[in-house]
């Protein structure tokens, strides 16, 4: 068995609400008293329609979940599982949530151990780094195979320097990029990410040709944002691109110099940082974040699986994670989620091979 952070617990996490033994563990094992109890059984509310029904149409209600970070301590996804787990059980919306980390080639590991996972309460966090690191890592097991539940959240990247390099704004790194190439290196998170993109995407609007753009950028890839701290801090790198929230400590402690964020307007926690658009760059992107579970599971597991996502997403806990991380509510279930990955998928890949990232 896999070791996880937090307590351990049994394979099984669903129960059915008729009380029948099927997919049953007792509530006197995870010591939950009336609280817990009470929580439980909101979360047998079917989430919509459909997915309510299947197998024998009982409604099932969650116990606990087990939560996969598909990269390593410290980066963005990291930090959704972890606020993920805290808020669950701080909620008392279930008894535990335990975070296990499954780092390497873009979460597209982490997949491949959901695409073999046979617990159904499972829900592992996904974003655009895996569906980009799904292209580019040509991955056997695909995003297409899971069971999608919910998008959570949208945040800005941001691109920084360390504190003593002499690059001053975005025209200053790009122009070293142009000038020196490869002797110019940007960290960020996994090969084909939304960071590896966003640095293709700035080249060319620079005007580098797509098909230049895997030699002139020296892109080191990380399986976490600790690494690219540490690389940036160590001044073993010269630039690095992720999310505001993996980076906002060390720009707050002056350790690092934001030179611009992707969003299209400017980011709260960083309110004196210009936006990409107000440096000359016509580049916009935002990295996305949400939860899949394994493929396969039956209509109630999934909608027991949303029904906790969309218990988790109204709860006070979760609004102040927001407000903390400075993560932007981008909450989406059902059809509507499926269709957005269905279509980002296809956007993504597409990016990816106009700045000759991925072969067309």
């Amino acid at each position: 068995m896999r070791s996880r952070s937090g307590p351990s617990t049994s394979a099984v996490h669903f129960r059915s609400t008729s009380g029948r033994p099927a997919l049953r563990r007792g509530l006197a094992g995870l010591g939950l008293g009336l609280a817990g109890v009470l929580a439980l059984a909101a979360c047998s509310t079917p989430a919509s329609g459909d997915d309510s029904a299947g197998g024998d149409g009982e409604a099932v209600a969650l116990e606990s979940v087990d939560l996969i970070a598909p990269a390593d301590p410290g980066g963005g996804w990291d930090q959704t599982a972890r606020a993920m787990s805290q808020v669950l059980t701080d909620e008392d919306l279930v008894g535990s949530a335990p975070v296990e980390n499954i780092g390497g080639a873009g979460g597209t590991v982490g997949l491949a151990a959901l695409a073999n996972e046979q617990d159904p309460a499972t829900l592992m966090v996904t974003g655009l780094v895996m569906v980009g690191a799904v292209e580019t890592n040509a991955s056997a097991s695909r995003i297409e195979d899971t069971t999608p539940i919910a998008r959570l959240t949208e945040e800005a990247l941001v691109l920084v320097v360390p504190a003593d390099s002499p690059y001053e704004t975005t025209d200053d790194l790009v122009d070293a990029i142009l000038e020196e190439g490869a002797a110019i290196s940007v960290t960020g998170g996994s090969a084909g990410g939304a960071d590896h993109i966003l640095a293709g995407m700035l080249l060319v609007e620079a005007g580098v040709d797509a098909a230049d753009v895997p030699t002139t950028l020296n892109y080191i890839p990380n399986s976490g944002g600790g690494e690219a701290v540490t690389m940036l801090l160590g001044n073993t790198v010269q630039a690095g691109i992720s999310g505001v929230g993996e980076f906002v400590e060390q720009i707050e402690a002056g350790e690092l110099r934001a030179l611009a964020v992707s969003s299209p307007e400017r980011v709260e926690l960083l309110a004196d940082t210009p936006t990409l658009v107000e440096e000359g760059y016509d580049v916009e992107l935002t990295n996305w974040r949400g939860v899949l579970a394994p493929g396969g599971i039956s209509d109630e597991e999934k909608a027991a699986l949303t029904e906790l996502a969309t218990e988790m997403h109204a709860s006070g806990g979760w609004t102040r994670a927001l407000e903390e991380k400075g993560w932007s509510d981008a909450f989406l279930t059902g059809g509507d989620f499926d269709d957005f990955l269905t279509s980002d998928i296809a956007e993504v890949t597409s990016t990816l091979q106009t700045i000759g990232l991925v072969s067309q």
